[in-house]
């Protein structure tokens, strides 16, 4: 037994180094650790001996398990490196050649949406309002009715600073004044300016926002768009109108159906969720009419009257509404991307075939998606 498994160590330990490729690599793997790989065969006869022989026998054996396992993950490593160097080094550019005419960025998918929605909102009288990416958590949570055992706040969903988390544990914070968190919302910015401008109030508030959750349709930095309007006399009524007329404005079809489903957020009463219908054409979904179902696109509601009163307004005399949706997403719908993580990649041929030419400038009149 313990020649032969030095001679199986030292056999595989010389070969899994000078393995050439990947398929190499793996055939190595399947002889050594496979279901009938020689490694494993090993393992079995444990069971079988004596308690003296497996005392002496056992550790060299699963020795050399771990040193098969590690030299085969440091080679695939190896051979990983290498092919990622080969592929930057075909992909360079010679940048004593003349460059391709003509020569011009793009405008990222993200950027042109947001123009979009700034022309729409623009021609219904609202205004483009701005806060900052790190809030407080007043700001983001408190002043929204959102309670402290709301999942909302979890760690798993937020990102919080380490300078709000320790003011926090020394009796110090601030709910109001310590910057705690990176916005999960752009809600806040609704906050500040009740808190900032007297009503009426019309605006839209486009930008960066940040939750932990990364997959096809989710990423830890997204963007988001959210509405407000605070008046008197607001009802449900002007609501569902300006989302149809944003809709129908955006995704540039008058056949656009709505359909408002009961729904809960703790900073709005009553709540809805905001459906449009699709139809299928070519085998794919495109929005507007309803022969083929119903889509979620925006979550929206009437104010609550507690948001409105923890921003020094009175809630009997001004009421409103507010929406939102991923501008990401709104991109996705309607420019025809299915993975959302190709919107941070940064890569060039992605841009040139999604991007916009910077002459390709939204307006009602020539079209808010000239040159899609």
């Amino acid at each position: 037994m313990s020649e032969d498994l030095d001679t199986l160590r030292d056999h595989l330990l010389t070969a899994i180094p000078a393995a050439a490729s990947p398929e190499a690599l793996e055939a190595l793997r399947v002889e050594a650790l496979g279901k009938q790989g020689s490694v494993t065969q090993l393992l079995k006869t444990l069971g079988k001996m004596t308690p003296e022989q497996r005392q002496s026998d056992g550790p060299r054996i699963n020795g050399l398990r771990e040193a098969v396992a590690d030299a085969i993950a440091t080679r695939k490593a190896s051979l990983d490196r290498a092919a990622l160097d080969a592929r930057l080094a075909s992909e360079t550019l010679d940048m004593t050649l003349p460059a391709e005419a003509p020569l011009a960025g793009t405008v990222h998918p993200v950027s042109q949406v947001m123009d979009e929605l700034a022309e729409i909102f623009a021609d219904l009288g609202f205004a483009v309002a701005t806060g900052p990416e790190i809030e407080t958590d007043w700001h983001n949570f408190t002043a929204l009715n959102i309670p402290e055992t709301h999942p909302a706040r979890a760690m798993h969903d937020t990102f919080y600073l380490q300078q709000g988390l320790d003011a926090k544990a020394g009796g110090t914070f601030d709910e109001r004044a310590t910057f705690s968190l990176l916005r999960t919302h752009t809600s806040p910015v609704q906050i500040r300016t009740m808190l900032q401008q007297q009503p009426p109030i019309r605006i839209i508030a486009p930008g960066r926002t940040y939750r932990s959750d990364s997959d096809a349709t989710h990423t830890p930095m997204f963007h988001q768009v959210e509405g407000l309007v605070i008046d008197k006399g607001i009802t449900l009524g002007h609501l569902k109108w300006t989302l149809e007329t944003f809709l129908k404005a955006f995704f540039e079809r008058d056949d656009i159906v709505l359909r408002l489903r009961p729904s809960y957020f703790p900073f709005t009463e009553p709540s809805a969720e905001v459906d449009v219908g699709y139809t299928i054409e070519k085998g794919k979904r495109v929005i507007g009419g309803s022969g083929g179902g119903w889509m979620e696109v925006l979550g929206s509601g009437m104010v609550h009257p507690k948001v409105i009163a923890a921003c020094g307004l009175d809630p009997e005399e001004w009421q409103g509404f507010a929406f939102g949706c991923g501008i990401d997403r709104l991109a996705m719908l309607k420019y025809g991307m299915d993975d959302l993580r190709p919107f941070f990649d940064g890569d060039i041929r992605w841009l040139k075939h999604y991007g916009f030419s910077a002459l390709d400038v939204p307006t009602l009149s020539g079209g808010v998606g000239a040159g899609a």
